[in-house]
């Protein structure tokens, strides 16, 4: 081989033996070299939030799905619309009172568009309220002959006439 061409040759044989990502080796006395780890730390997730006192409260309302009615019921042996809620509520701590009308008074006003699940929903000049679970949907105790059920806001004769946000 012409002696012009032994340095290329060579760093061209140099070249092509090296990995592709470069050297980068630790070396210890008497060891052959190893590759550098970087360190990995796992960080897990953070943990879910706990439920909201709305959100417990759809939980513990759906519970009693299947419960006659009964006017001016407050308990799983049967509830009127009022009775519903403020039984719920109670169970969580929240004090609301046994009577429709009484509860439009209470919490904060919501659009409708702004429903959360939780919020109450009222009708018939507020002789009627229900709870507010999503999709459109509220869970109520009807009235007599029926029992406690979920029923689609736009179902109910009458629009609902306002909302409140409790908790």
């Amino acid at each position: 081989m012409p002696r012009r061409l032994v340095i290329p040759f060579i760093a061209c044989a140099v070249w092509l033996a090296l990995p592709a990502g470069g050297l980068q080796a630790e070396s210890t006395p008497g060891r052959h070299a190893r590759p550098v780890e970087s360190p990995v730390r796992f960080v897990p997730p953070p943990p879910p939030a706990p439920p909201t006192v709305s959100e417990r409260a759809v939980r513990l309302a759906r519970t009693q799905l299947g419960v006659p009615y009964s006017y001016g019921g407050a308990s799983p042996a049967g509830f009127d619309c009022s009775g519903l809620v403020s039984w719920v509520y109670g169970r969580l701590g929240v004090s609301l009172p046994h009577n429709a009308a009484a509860l439009y008074d209470i919490g904060r006003p919501v659009a409708r568009a702004s429903l959360r699940p939780g919020d109450l929903v009222f009708f018939s000049g507020l002789g009627h309220v229900g709870m507010y679970i999503g999709r459109g949907r509220m869970i109520h105790a009807p009235q007599s002959g029926q029992t406690v059920e979920i029923q689609a806001l736009d179902d109910r004769s009458g629009a609902p006439i306002g909302a409140r946000r409790v908790a």
